[in-house]
């Protein structure tokens, strides 16, 4: 496992029960907890994620709807 930084042991320390995530902006990082305090530890890893590969499956078109009414009908 990677080593982070603990702010509250202010010390580097391997990160326990880490889980790799992907930031809304695609870079990686890893978030998991200090085995000596219980506080969370995150670290950005190195690279952005990588895109899937998998095409995206195309939605069937939907018919147009017409939203004017004629007048008279409501």
């Amino acid at each position: 496992m990677p080593e982070g930084y603990c702010f509250k042991c202010k010390v580097k320390k391997e990160i326990a029960n880490g889980v790799e995530e992907t930031m809304k902006n695609g870079r990686k990082a890893i978030k998991g907890t200090c085995p000596t305090c219980g506080k969370v530890i995150f670290k950005f890893l190195a690279g952005k994620a990588v895109a899937s590969t998998t095409p995206a499956v195309p939605e069937s078109p939907t018919p147009p709807t017409n939203p004017i009414q004629p007048f008279g009908t409501i």
